[in-house]
Protein backbone atom coordinates (compact mmCIF):
# COMPACT_ATOMS: atom_id res chain seq x y z
CA UNK A 1 0.00 0.00 0.00
CA UNK A 2 3.29 2.22 0.29
CA UNK A 3 4.44 2.00 -2.97
CA UNK A 4 3.53 5.99 -3.45
CA UNK A 5 6.42 6.48 -1.34
CA UNK A 6 8.84 6.39 -4.64
CA UNK A 7 7.19 9.36 -6.06
CA UNK A 8 6.09 11.34 -2.62
CA UNK A 9 9.83 10.80 -1.43
CA UNK A 10 11.84 11.92 -4.20
CA UNK A 11 9.67 15.14 -3.68
CA UNK A 12 9.55 15.68 -0.33
CA UNK A 13 13.36 15.35 -0.77
CA UNK A 14 13.60 18.46 -3.39
CA UNK A 15 11.77 20.29 -0.67
CA UNK A 16 13.74 19.59 2.11
CA UNK A 17 16.62 20.86 0.11
CA UNK A 18 14.76 24.45 0.00
CA UNK A 19 13.91 23.33 3.54
CA UNK A 20 15.93 21.82 5.81
CA UNK A 21 14.23 20.80 8.35
CA UNK A 22 12.05 17.78 8.21
CA UNK A 23 8.96 18.83 10.12
CA UNK A 24 8.54 21.76 8.17
CA UNK A 25 9.12 20.03 4.96
CA UNK A 26 5.85 17.45 6.05
CA UNK A 27 3.65 20.52 6.74
CA UNK A 28 4.18 22.31 3.61
CA UNK A 29 4.01 19.17 1.67
CA UNK A 30 0.54 18.35 3.36
CA UNK A 31 -0.25 21.50 2.33
CA UNK A 32 0.60 21.27 -1.41
CA UNK A 33 -0.85 17.68 -1.54
CA UNK A 34 -4.25 18.78 -0.27
CA UNK A 35 -4.15 21.83 -3.05
CA UNK A 36 -3.71 19.25 -5.45
CA UNK A 37 -6.47 17.11 -4.27
CA UNK A 38 -9.21 20.13 -3.72
CA UNK A 39 -10.75 19.60 -7.26
CA UNK A 40 -11.23 16.03 -6.40
CA UNK A 41 -12.71 16.72 -3.00
CA UNK A 42 -14.98 19.41 -5.02
CA UNK A 43 -16.33 16.08 -7.26
CA UNK A 44 -16.70 14.49 -4.48
CA UNK A 45 -18.80 16.93 -2.61
CA UNK A 46 -20.99 17.29 -5.77
CA UNK A 47 -21.45 12.87 -5.89
CA UNK A 48 -22.19 12.87 -1.88
CA UNK A 49 -25.25 15.76 -2.77
CA UNK A 50 -26.06 13.35 -5.76
CA UNK A 51 -26.28 10.44 -3.40
CA UNK A 52 -28.59 12.17 -0.79
CA UNK A 53 -30.92 12.40 -3.86
CA UNK A 54 -30.68 8.81 -4.90
CA UNK A 55 -30.90 7.07 -1.48
CA UNK A 56 -34.38 7.27 -1.06
CA UNK A 57 -35.12 5.44 -5.08
CA UNK A 58 -32.76 2.80 -4.40
CA UNK A 59 -34.28 2.03 -0.93
CA UNK A 60 -37.73 2.39 -2.35
CA UNK A 61 -36.52 -0.29 -5.11
CA UNK A 62 -34.88 -2.52 -2.79
CA UNK A 63 -37.48 -2.64 -0.35
CA UNK A 64 -39.99 -3.50 -3.30
CA UNK A 65 -38.30 -6.13 -4.58
CA UNK A 66 -36.38 -7.60 -1.20
CA UNK A 67 -38.09 -11.06 -2.26
CA UNK A 68 -37.09 -11.12 -6.04
CA UNK A 69 -33.24 -10.48 -6.25
CA UNK A 70 -33.23 -10.70 -10.04
CA UNK A 71 -35.67 -8.61 -10.34
CA UNK A 72 -34.06 -5.97 -7.39
CA UNK A 73 -30.64 -6.24 -9.75
CA UNK A 74 -32.49 -5.64 -13.01
CA UNK A 75 -34.48 -2.76 -11.53
CA UNK A 76 -31.28 -1.28 -9.82
CA UNK A 77 -29.35 -1.66 -13.67
CA UNK A 78 -32.04 0.60 -14.93
CA UNK A 79 -31.88 2.90 -12.57
CA UNK A 80 -28.31 3.62 -12.92
CA UNK A 81 -29.00 3.80 -16.45
CA UNK A 82 -31.80 6.27 -16.58
CA UNK A 83 -30.30 8.44 -14.07
CA UNK A 84 -26.93 8.17 -14.66
CA UNK A 85 -26.02 6.89 -10.75
CA UNK A 86 -23.06 5.06 -10.28
CA UNK A 87 -22.64 3.77 -6.79
CA UNK A 88 -18.33 4.34 -7.06
CA UNK A 89 -18.61 7.65 -8.29
CA UNK A 90 -17.27 9.36 -4.67
CA UNK A 91 -14.70 6.63 -4.40
CA UNK A 92 -11.99 7.98 -5.92
CA UNK A 93 -10.92 10.79 -3.96
CA UNK A 94 -10.78 8.54 -0.50
CA UNK A 95 -8.99 6.28 -2.39
CA UNK A 96 -6.13 8.52 -3.14
CA UNK A 97 -6.14 9.95 0.23
CA UNK A 98 -6.06 6.55 1.25
CA UNK A 99 -2.90 5.80 -0.80
CA UNK A 100 -1.19 9.06 -0.16
CA UNK A 101 -1.55 8.59 3.64
CA UNK A 102 -0.12 4.74 3.29
CA UNK A 103 2.72 6.79 1.28
CA UNK A 104 3.58 9.05 3.87
CA UNK A 105 3.38 6.00 6.38
CA UNK A 106 6.27 4.89 4.06
CA UNK A 107 8.43 7.94 4.05
CA UNK A 108 7.96 8.74 7.56
CA UNK A 109 9.06 5.32 8.68
CA UNK A 110 12.02 5.09 5.48
CA UNK A 111 13.64 8.77 5.57
CA UNK A 112 16.97 7.68 4.98
CA UNK A 113 16.39 6.67 2.29
CA UNK A 114 13.48 8.57 0.62
CA UNK A 115 14.60 12.12 1.55
CA UNK A 116 18.47 11.91 2.37
CA UNK A 117 18.60 9.27 -1.04
CA UNK A 118 20.42 6.56 0.79
CA UNK A 119 20.42 3.26 -0.56
CA UNK A 120 18.50 0.64 0.79
CA UNK A 121 21.23 -2.06 1.00
CA UNK A 122 23.82 0.72 2.67
CA UNK A 123 21.48 1.46 5.49
CA UNK A 124 20.69 -2.22 5.84
CA UNK A 125 24.55 -2.67 6.39
CA UNK A 126 24.58 0.11 8.70
CA UNK A 127 22.13 -1.19 10.94
CA UNK A 128 23.29 -4.02 10.96
CA UNK A 129 26.74 -2.60 12.37
CA UNK A 130 25.29 -0.56 15.03
CA UNK A 131 23.25 -3.76 15.82
CA UNK A 132 19.85 -1.71 14.93
CA UNK A 133 17.58 -4.55 13.71
CA UNK A 134 18.13 -3.50 9.71
CA UNK A 135 14.26 -5.29 9.14
CA UNK A 136 12.87 -3.42 11.93
CA UNK A 137 9.71 -0.84 10.88
CA UNK A 138 11.91 1.82 12.68
CA UNK A 139 15.07 0.69 11.82
CA UNK A 140 15.93 4.05 9.65
CA UNK A 141 14.58 6.43 12.37
CA UNK A 142 16.75 4.23 14.96
CA UNK A 143 19.90 4.51 12.26
CA UNK A 144 19.23 8.59 12.42
CA UNK A 145 18.74 8.39 16.08
CA UNK A 146 22.08 6.71 17.12
CA UNK A 147 24.01 8.79 14.82
CA UNK A 148 22.55 12.14 16.46
CA UNK A 149 23.60 10.47 19.23
CA UNK A 150 27.39 9.79 18.44
CA UNK A 151 27.16 6.00 18.88
CA UNK A 152 28.65 5.46 14.79
CA UNK A 153 32.06 7.33 15.75
CA UNK A 154 35.08 4.94 15.37
CA UNK A 155 32.52 2.08 14.12
CA UNK A 156 32.77 1.14 10.67
CA UNK A 157 29.39 1.68 9.05
CA UNK A 158 29.87 1.28 5.36
CA UNK A 159 28.54 4.48 4.96
CA UNK A 160 30.58 7.00 2.97
CA UNK A 161 31.31 10.31 4.53
CA UNK A 162 29.45 12.09 2.47
CA UNK A 163 26.11 9.50 3.55
CA UNK A 164 27.40 9.82 7.18
CA UNK A 165 27.45 13.66 7.30
CA UNK A 166 23.84 13.98 5.32
CA UNK A 167 22.32 11.73 8.46
CA UNK A 168 24.18 13.43 11.56
CA UNK A 169 23.20 16.70 9.46
CA UNK A 170 19.40 15.61 8.91
CA UNK A 171 17.16 17.89 10.88
CA UNK A 172 14.26 16.12 12.55
CA UNK A 173 14.12 18.90 15.25
CA UNK A 174 10.94 20.52 15.49
CA UNK A 175 9.55 22.63 18.58
CA UNK A 176 12.55 21.05 20.67
CA UNK A 177 11.39 17.54 19.66
CA UNK A 178 12.71 14.43 17.58
CA UNK A 179 10.04 13.83 14.96
CA UNK A 180 11.65 10.17 14.53
CA UNK A 181 10.63 9.38 18.35
CA UNK A 182 8.13 6.79 18.92
CA UNK A 183 5.88 8.19 21.42
CA UNK A 184 4.43 4.62 22.78
CA UNK A 185 1.96 5.11 25.46
CA UNK A 186 3.94 6.47 28.17
CA UNK A 187 3.30 9.97 29.47
CA UNK A 188 5.66 12.66 27.70
CA UNK A 189 5.48 16.07 25.94
CA UNK A 190 6.32 14.81 22.67
CA UNK A 191 2.25 12.60 23.00
CA UNK A 192 0.45 16.52 22.41
CA UNK A 193 1.48 15.00 18.29
CA UNK A 194 -0.44 11.98 18.73
CA UNK A 195 -3.11 13.36 20.67
CA UNK A 196 -4.07 16.43 18.42
CA UNK A 197 -3.93 13.78 15.40
CA UNK A 198 -6.65 11.97 17.10
CA UNK A 199 -8.71 14.61 18.03
CA UNK A 200 -8.36 16.42 14.66
CA UNK A 201 -9.38 13.19 13.13
CA UNK A 202 -12.92 13.30 14.78
CA UNK A 203 -13.40 16.73 14.17
CA UNK A 204 -12.85 16.40 10.36
CA UNK A 205 -14.82 13.23 9.96
CA UNK A 206 -17.82 14.35 11.55
CA UNK A 207 -17.81 17.59 10.19
CA UNK A 208 -17.18 16.39 6.75
CA UNK A 209 -20.11 13.73 7.23
CA UNK A 210 -22.31 16.64 8.82
CA UNK A 211 -21.26 19.18 5.24
CA UNK A 212 -21.26 16.06 2.89
CA UNK A 213 -24.87 15.66 3.74
CA UNK A 214 -24.35 11.92 4.48
CA UNK A 215 -24.93 12.11 8.43
CA UNK A 216 -28.63 10.84 8.39
CA UNK A 217 -27.63 7.85 5.58
CA UNK A 218 -25.14 6.46 7.78
CA UNK A 219 -25.98 3.20 8.85
CA UNK A 220 -25.14 1.31 12.22
CA UNK A 221 -22.71 -1.24 10.02
CA UNK A 222 -21.29 2.03 8.36
CA UNK A 223 -20.89 3.94 12.22
CA UNK A 224 -19.58 1.00 13.74
CA UNK A 225 -16.67 0.55 10.85
CA UNK A 226 -15.62 4.20 11.05
CA UNK A 227 -15.33 3.89 14.95
CA UNK A 228 -13.02 1.13 14.37
CA UNK A 229 -10.82 2.59 11.77
CA UNK A 230 -10.54 5.75 14.23
CA UNK A 231 -9.59 3.40 16.75
CA UNK A 232 -6.97 1.80 14.52
CA UNK A 233 -5.53 5.08 13.45
CA UNK A 234 -5.15 6.77 17.15
CA UNK A 235 -3.17 3.45 17.84
CA UNK A 236 -0.90 3.84 14.67
CA UNK A 237 0.12 7.59 15.93
CA UNK A 238 1.45 6.32 19.18
CA UNK A 239 2.98 3.42 17.71
CA UNK A 240 4.58 5.23 14.67
CA UNK A 241 7.62 7.87 14.58
CA UNK A 242 5.36 11.24 15.76
CA UNK A 243 6.26 12.61 12.63
CA UNK A 244 3.30 10.44 11.40
CA UNK A 245 1.28 12.51 13.68
CA UNK A 246 2.05 15.74 12.82
CA UNK A 247 1.68 15.16 8.91
CA UNK A 248 -1.67 13.62 9.81
CA UNK A 249 -2.58 16.92 12.48
CA UNK A 250 -1.88 18.78 9.43
CA UNK A 251 -3.98 16.61 6.81
CA UNK A 252 -6.90 16.67 9.39
CA UNK A 253 -6.68 20.83 10.15
CA UNK A 254 -6.84 21.37 6.25
CA UNK A 255 -9.71 18.80 5.63
CA UNK A 256 -11.29 20.88 7.87
CA UNK A 257 -10.73 23.91 5.86
CA UNK A 258 -11.52 22.01 2.58
CA UNK A 259 -14.80 20.92 3.62
CA UNK A 260 -15.96 24.50 5.05
CA UNK A 261 -14.85 25.28 0.94
CA UNK A 262 -16.48 22.41 -1.09
CA UNK A 263 -19.69 23.13 1.63
CA UNK A 264 -20.26 26.70 -0.10
CA UNK A 265 -19.26 25.16 -3.21
CA UNK A 266 -21.72 22.47 -3.19
CA UNK A 267 -24.10 23.06 -0.19
CA UNK A 268 -26.01 19.42 -0.17
CA UNK A 269 -29.55 21.08 0.86
CA UNK A 270 -29.31 23.34 -1.93
CA UNK A 271 -28.07 20.90 -5.12
CA UNK A 272 -30.27 18.36 -3.40
CA UNK A 273 -33.28 20.80 -4.15
CA UNK A 274 -31.98 22.11 -7.37
CA UNK A 275 -31.24 18.41 -8.81
CA UNK A 276 -34.63 17.08 -7.60
CA UNK A 277 -36.30 19.51 -9.85
CA UNK A 278 -33.92 18.49 -12.60
CA UNK A 279 -35.29 15.04 -12.05
CA UNK A 280 -38.89 15.78 -11.82
CA UNK A 281 -38.75 17.46 -14.85
CA UNK A 282 -37.08 14.50 -17.10
CA UNK A 283 -39.37 12.58 -15.52
CA UNK A 284 -42.07 15.16 -16.77
CA UNK A 285 -40.70 15.17 -20.45
CA UNK A 286 -40.19 11.14 -20.03
CA UNK A 287 -43.87 11.22 -19.55
CA UNK A 288 -45.20 13.82 -22.41
CA UNK A 289 -43.15 11.44 -25.18
CA UNK A 290 -44.98 8.54 -23.79
CA UNK A 291 -48.66 10.14 -24.46
CA UNK A 292 -49.68 8.83 -27.61
CA UNK A 293 -53.19 10.67 -28.75
CA UNK A 294 -55.27 8.29 -30.99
Amino acid sequence: MGFLAMILGPLMRMLYQMIPNFAVTMIVFTVIIKLLMLPLMIKQQKSMAKMSVFTPMINEIQQKYKNNQEKMQEEMLKFQQEYGYSPTAGCLPMLVNMLVLFGMVEVVYRPVQYILGIPKDAISAACTALGIAANGAASQTGLIEAIHAGLASGVDTGLTTEQLSSIANFNTSFLGMDMCTIPGFSFSLIMIFPIIAAVTMCISQVLSTKMSGQQAQMQGSMKVMMLVMNLMFVTFCFNAPVGFSLYYGVSNLLQIGQSYITYKIYSPEKFKAQYEAELAAKRAERKKKRTVTV
